[in-house]
């Protein structure tokens, strides 16, 4: 039984992703699709690499940072990259959370401002 594979444009529908986008993963070795002819095919290892590159982006790490992790899996077996994956988590929550504290400070110092503006207006 063969596995089931998405074209170019299902794929893009099934990530919610530009053919720019999806093009790009491929140009940058995020993605390997299997080609036949100028057509492309995603199977199952090309799809759950999908997933984990839009969980990736979604935590906000970058391209570059998934590529390498990825192919951790590739030349190291998992254990590897599991390990891996624990310190770039570490190194991202770290910066998540100087982030928010940011937004927060920001957060903070406009309500004031915009209380001031309101009381100066009434």
């Amino acid at each position: 039984m063969t596995e089931a594979r998405l074209s170019f444009k299902e794929m893009c529908a099934a990530f919610d992703v530009t053919p720019r986008t999806l093009r790009y993963y491929e140009y940058i070795e995020l993605l390997q699709p299997d080609r036949e002819g100028r057509s492309r095919f995603y199977t199952a290892r090309e799809r759950a690499r999908m997933k984990l590159i839009m969980r990736g982006r979604k935590f906000g790490f970058q391209l570059e940072e998934i590529r390498q992790w990825l192919l951790i899996y590739e030349n190291e077996g998992d254990q590897a990259q599991a390990q891996a994956f624990l310190e770039m988590a570490d190194r991202q929550m770290i910066e998540l959370k100087a982030q928010r504290e940011q937004l927060d400070e920001a957060l903070s110092e406009l309500t004031s401002l915009r209380e001031t503006a309101a009381r100066e207006i009434t």
